[in-house]
């Protein structure tokens, strides 16, 4: 089912989506060459701490039954999502993306970004452009009145159009008083299918986009899930609250740049 958050819930969600605004901040000069993935995992689980969150994704359960070892999905080049940090140095040239995950007093905020590792490939670059590009389209549907798929529907035209693909194994959610709620949000699809939108509803909207095929397969670790091919993938999320008007972006600082 559904739910529909009241401005108390709403409040609430944005109050975590707040703490997670101030770790992308703090981390993002760390996201450098010769720094350590376990060593970002570590402050931005401190940074979380630090404010009175809990790090959502710690301790985590799958389908499978493995707890999740880390505070952050750290995932490098063909890593799509999921991935351990370890102790993994990055390295020029790479893209990595960071899933952070935040409860506090109840309510969760969820949020993911593709950094650039010091100088990368144009394609590299255009590949992170076009998958911001794509999750900015998803969310100008979510509007009261339209449906669940205008949201997929966009977001995979505006992928396909620039030559690369969507990932179809994985989904954004629903969010609020768990990580995961209902709707489910495929990032492809035919417009005008789903539920309808209606103001209230607190979505986790995250494209996930690679360079070359669709396809992708989960690591022996029972987490990390990378691409078929081997070529790199993208990541962008965003915590989002339909409205009747513009969607509210809650995990977005107004001056963070298009």
């Amino acid at each position: 089912m559904i739910t529909i958050k009241n401005r108390y819930e709403i409040k609430a969600i944005g109050r975590a989506c707040a703490i997670l605004k101030d770790v992308l901040r703090e981390v993002e000069p760390l996201m450098v060459p010769g720094v350590a993935a376990r060593d970002v995992d570590k402050f931005v689980e401190e940074s979380i701490v630090r404010r009175g969150g809990r790090p959502a994704f710690k301790g985590f359960t799958g389908a499978d039954g493995i707890p999740f070892p880390a505070s952050t999905c750290i995932s490098i080049d063909a890593e799509v999502v999921h991935g351990i940090p370890g102790n993994r140095i990055f390295q020029e040239g790479q893209i990595v993306g960071l899933d952070i995950g935040v409860e506090l007093d109840g309510y969760f905020g969820d949020v993911a970004r593709s950094f650039l590792i010091g100088e990368v490939s144009d394609k590299i670059r255009e590949l992170v452009r076009v998958v911001r590009q794509s999750l900015d389209e998803g969310i100008r549907q979510a509007r009261e009145g339209r449906r669940l798929s205008d949201i997929s529907y966009a977001i995979q035209t505006r992928v396909e159009s620039q030559g690369f693909s969507v990932v179809r194994e994985l989904s954004g959610h629903g969010i609020g008083r768990s990580l995961h709620e209902e709707p489910q949000i495929p990032n492809f699809g035919l417009p005008g299918r789903g539920p309808k939108l209606r103001s209230g509803m607190a979505l986790a909207i995250e494209p996930m986009i690679n360079m070359g095929s669709h396809e992708v397969v989960t690591a022996p670790d029972g987490w990390t899930v990378v691409t078929l091919d081997g070529l790199p993938s993208a990541h962008w999320e965003e915590t989002i609250v339909v409205t009747k008007g513009e969607p509210m972006i809650l995990t977005r600082d107004s001056d963070e740049p298009d």
